[in-house]
């Protein structure tokens, strides 16, 4: 997870993607980016929506968007990534990670859509949250 210097709470890295991309691979540069972290997507978790304050306008004054979430085996942590002066990283399990989530929809995506696919794919234990 990341922190964000917009406010308290830690969050998974996210944003929108360029029009030449598709979600995953926005999904892995977002990754790059915010997290300095390098892997394979291996699963596709789900549609999330939120609110976002950025995001409003007339098309949309509410400021809802569509995350799309993925399930990523991270393989690489780098040194040195873009985001690096205003994010950093921290790894935590599962539990801590619901417990530090700043929006209640990636705390959703954790539970509802990464544990259930993890419990589905391997035994169960306690792993490391991305």
């Amino acid at each position: 997870m990341i922190n964000s210097p917009s406010g308290p709470g830690l969050l998974f890295p996210k944003g929108g993607w360029e029009n030449d991309e598709t979600d995953q691979q926005a999904a892995i540069r977002e990754a790059i980016e915010e997290a300095g972290v390098r892997g394979k997507i291996m699963k596709f978790l789900g549609y999330y929506q939120f609110k976002s304050k950025t995001h409003q306008d007339e098309c949309s004054p509410e400021g809802l968007c569509k995350a799309a979430v993925f399930a990523m085996l991270v393989e690489e942590e780098l040194e040195s990534w873009p985001e690096q002066n205003t994010r950093s990283r921290k790894w935590l399990t599962i539990s801590e990670a619901a417990d530090s989530c700043r929006h209640p929809w990636m705390r959703d995506a954790l539970i509802g859509g990464f544990c259930k696919w993890h419990g589905e794919t391997t035994p169960s234990e306690e792993i490391v949250a991305d």
